[in-house]
């Protein structure tokens, strides 16, 4: 099984004696233990001001050291670390490599996607995966949206999302052991100072509603609807405002359990 086709990715050859320890100050993960052998860590890039900037993988394929990146955002990602770099022994280099992923049984040299059970497994390799029409599609938007998963330039916005508020924890993007990084006392007093007032929720509707349409309660601004699937969307809500039905577009909006 060679698994779908990720067109929206980039993945970038990291080298250098110092790859590992650079990444551990700067990425709200701790990566580390990749120093082991395989494995795979899920991480976001901070302002100083504990605002998102991107997020992305970091895999050890046994083979080569990897940044699986969105590529919406791999630019600005790649020169933010090229210039927190400095005299760090550091490369980063383009591969040929495509990211492949799938559901069910696994390649033998996959891995499993660290945030989500239900997003199954990601692979590196030359070949490029069945790609759109070359086989069943995979609805990832509806298991994104099923388990309140952010995607980049989509629910995650620069310079503005909060990874607490975005889910971070839950999905094992962020460890609170392991010292300093950018953007890392911020974080931290969310996490231990303050009780979240804001964050992405899924919500059912009934009715049209589209990506970006502003949620109101009782005329009153609660939130941004984002990525649809069917009768529930992910959202961003404020909390102390989602108590009742709410409006999005010609929708009505109701709070659903949390996944």
């Amino acid at each position: 099984m060679t698994g779908e086709a990720a067109a929206d990715r980039r993945v970038v050859a990291l080298t250098g004696a110092d790859a590992l320890p650079f990444l551990q100050g700067l990425v709200t993960n701790d990566v580390l233990p990749l120093a082991k052998g395989r494995g795979i860590v899920w991480a976001a890039l901070l302002t100083p001001q504990g605002k998102y900037l991107a997020d992305f993988f970091v895999v050890n394929t046994g083979a080569a050291l990897l940044l699986d990146l969105p590529e919406a955002l791999a630019d600005a990602t790649l020169r933010r670390l090229t210039m927190y770099r400095l005299r760090a022994d550091v490369q980063m280099a383009a591969t040929p490599l495509q990211v492949q992923r799938g559901l069910g049984a696994a390649p033998a040299d996959a891995l499993p996607d660290p945030r989500h059970p239900a997003l199954g497994w990601r692979r590196y390799a030359d070949a490029p995966g069945t790609g759109p029409g070359t086989g069943p599609a995979i609805d990832w938007d509806a298991i994104r949206v099923a388990h309140v998963i952010p995607e980049a330039a989509r629910e995650l916005l620069v310079d503005d999302s909060y990874i607490l508020e975005a889910g971070f924890e839950r999905l094992h993007g962020v460890d609170f052991r392991k010292g300093c990084y950018v953007g890392q006392e911020v974080t931290a007093r969310m996490k231990h100072k303050t009780e979240l007032r804001k964050g992405l929720v899924r919500v059912r509707l009934h009715g049209e509603a589209g990506f970006g349409d502003e949620i109101t309660a009782d005329g009153k601004a609660a939130g941004v609807l984002f990525t649809r699937a069917g009768d529930h969307a992910i959202a961003y809500l404020r909390l102390d405002r989602a108590t009742g039905p709410m409006q999005a577009g010609g929708a009505t909006v109701t709070l659903d359990p949390a996944p």
